[in-house]
């Protein structure tokens, strides 16, 4: 996933996942000291570099929810690299089709026997939410 990402010690990562604050911990062992899970990432405001989603052994629906939920996490330049479960390609498709949606262009993927990972950068800069 870090290499997806193209993720340098110095970048601002959050972790999303059913294990991320271990990935989380993990990396900062690893060097990437600025690194949370999304269980203490703070108050969205376009923060974080880089995005780094473990959706392994969840469901999509779920991961939608996730996404529209993390999205607000990532600066103008952020990168989002998600991990899901080994799929067919119709469930690929929907996973590139649900991203391209939120605003965002594929820019890489790989296949492992344990998931399939994409990264995708925004497309163009996110339009700014209108404050309540």
């Amino acid at each position: 996933m870090i290499a997806l990402a193209g993720c340098s010690k110095l970048h601002r990562i959050v972790v999303a996942g059913a294990k991320g604050v271990e990935l989380m911990l993990e990396l900062q062992r690893r060097g990437y000291v600025r690194t949370a899970a999304t269980a203490n990432c703070g108050h969205p405001a376009g923060q974080y570099d880089v995005a780094l989603v473990d959706w392994r052994r969840r469901t999509f629906k779920s991961l939608e929810v996730a996404l529209d939920w993390l999205v607000d996490f990532l600066s103008p330049a952020g990168v989002l690299v998600v991990w899901v479960d080994p799929q067919k390609a119709a469930a690929n498709e929907a996973l590139r089709a649900s991203l391209e949606r939120r605003g965002f262009v594929i820019e890489a993927g790989t296949v492992h026997d344990c998931g399939c990972a994409v990264s995708a950068r925004w497309r163009e800069t996110p339009p700014l939410r209108k404050a309540a």
